[in-house]
């Protein structure tokens, strides 16, 4: 069986398009079966986007980006940005590439696991994390972003509370020595770690 953090997917495509709704925006993406929250933003996600801390001509990777939902989110609020979407689902890189295009956006979109094909640093890095894949792979998401972040840069990761991100926040604390809530809704607390220079 695949799931939407399997590198290759089987199922049958099913591409369609959904509306998404965020802060005052609101835009459509492409979708397609295999791929995480395929009909609608889910609410960790919203959570991220509407709370994370972006500021102009900053550097962001959106790590597991599935169909593109954060990456595009920010650039389209923030069109100076310079972001960077990657996955390591085929199916979710071709998705985020054609609504890449569907916006005539400049992102880069990379097939990579985890931080395999990741070359650059960043001002910060969003994830949403495949919390139903396992503790480990959130665990090497958390430590690889330290070395692809910045001096002064920071993750930025979303996670539902009391299903393990509360685990999360703790190994955010020990990895970078510090970490803090800056929002919360529905179950889901956004956890920021910065990079101590």
């Amino acid at each position: 069986m695949t799931h939407y953090y399997s590198e290759k997917q089987n199922s049958k495509l099913n591409l369609k398009k959904i509306l998404i709704k965020l802060k005052n925006k609101e835009f459509e993406l492409y979708s397609a079966s295999g791929i995480f929250s395929k009909n609608k933003v889910d609410k960790g996600t919203k959570l991220l986007i509407e709370n994370c801390v972006i500021e102009p001509i900053w550097s962001v990777l959106d790590i597991g980006c599935g169909i593109g939902v954060i990456g595009i989110a920010v650039k389209l609020l923030n069109p100076s940005t310079k972001v960077i979407m990657s996955d390591i689902n085929q199916r979710a890189v071709m998705i985020s590439k054609k609504n890449v295009k569907l916006h005539n956006l400049d992102i880069e979109v990379i097939k990579s696991n985890l931080y395999s094909k990741i070359k650059d640093k960043f001002d910060t890095i969003l994830v949403n994390p495949p919390q139903t894949a396992g503790k480990e792979i959130c665990f090497k998401i958390i430590d690889g972003a330290k070395k692809h972040l910045n001096e002064k840069g920071f993750l930025q990761l979303v996670a539902r509370h009391n299903k393990g991100g509360s685990m999360l926040e703790k190994y955010m604390k020990e990895i970078f020595g510090n970490v803090k809530q800056i929002a919360k809704g529905s179950g889901y607390r956004l956890y920021v770690s910065l990079m101590n220079s």
